[in-house]
C-alpha cells in the first residue's frame, strides 16, 4: 500500500460534483480530504490518497481528464 498527498485546485462548475466520492467508487484508493476550501466559483483541497501506485496513479489521471489541477505534496509519498 502507498499513500500520496496531493493539493487539488477545482475550476468553476466543478466544485458542485461528487468527484472525490466517484474516486473512491471508481478506483480502489481511499481518499481523506485533508484541508478544504470550496464555495460556488472555485476550491482547492489537500487530497490523501491510499491504496495501490498503480491505482492512485489512475485516480490522478482522472483527475486530469476532468481539467482538476493536480499537484503532488513533495516528501508526501510513503510507501507501505
Amino acid at each position: 500500500m502507498a499513500k500520496m498527498r496531493v493539493s487539488l485546485r477545482f475550476p468553476k462548475g466543478l466544485v458542485t460534483k461528487p468527484i472525490i466520492y466517484q474516486l473512491g467508487y471508481d478506483f480502489n484508493v481511499v481518499t481523506n480530504i485533508r484541508k478544504a476550501n470550496i464555495d460556488d466559483q472555485i476550491g482547492w483541497m489537500v487530497l490523501e490518497l491510499e491504496g495501490e501506485m498503480s491505482e492512485i496513479e489512475k485516480a490522478i489521471e482522472d483527475l486530469e481528464r476532468q481539467r482538476v489541477d493536480v499537484s503532488p505534496i513533495e516528501g508526501d509519498v510513503v510507501e507501505g
